[in-house]
């Protein structure tokens, strides 16, 4: 768990569109991670909106690394891969994954760049993405930030160097047009 967190400080130091905001436990066992991107919610009236800050929690659960780690959303998120207590993670999660690369995935996911329609945890989300192809993903960007060879992030970890500065992504706009689909309201039939 030590090596986790010292390659999570190194993967995403000086990264808008990740950053971990806090910790629990030494070396940390729960993580708190902010993603800048865009993704979906559905706001109190039932319509679809964007959201460009995400806050997700990621408890590495007894027995990690080979059971995978319980991941919930802070933020209300609409996703057909997320619920109100959970993030599926099961369909990918292995021993040798690393807690980067399932950050990175969560945060491909919030954008719409990964979900699967075939077995979701939020169902009208999932009929959402597959009758509207065209709107997703919602934040094209690079989610993952320039990968550093394992070799040298452990060095970079030890020797506690500055990162190079990285370029930051196009910003994205921060409301949506009105006639954009993402506004429609969302209509549960029963």
């Amino acid at each position: 768990m030590a090596q986790d967190y010292q390659r999570l400080q190194v993967r995403f130091a000086d990264w808008p569109p990740i950053r971990i905001t806090g910790t629990a436990g030494l070396p940390p066992e729960v993580y708190r991670v902010t993603y800048a991107l865009r993704g979906l919610y559905v706001d109190p009236t039932g319509q679809i909106l964007a959201r460009e800050e995400h806050v997700l929690e990621i408890n590495l659960s007894l027995g990690y690394p080979k059971r995978a780690p319980q991941c919930r959303m802070i933020t209300p998120i609409f996703h057909p891969n997320f619920d109100d207590v959970t993030v599926c993670t099961g369909d990918f999660w292995a021993a040798s994954e690393q807690l980067d690369d399932l950050i990175i995935r969560i945060g491909r996911m919030i954008a719409y760049q990964e979900y699967n329609t075939k077995s979701p945890l939020n169902g009208l989300a999932a009929r959402w993405a597959a009758e509207h192809p065209q709107f997703v993903p919602v934040d094209p960007r690079e989610i993952a930030p320039p990968l550093i060879e394992r070799a040298d992030m452990e060095a970079h970890a030890a020797v506690q160097v500055a990162p190079a500065p990285v370029a930051e992504p196009a910003p994205v706009p921060a409301e949506l047009p009105s006639s954009d689909p993402w506004s429609a309201p969302i209509v549960v039939s029963e």
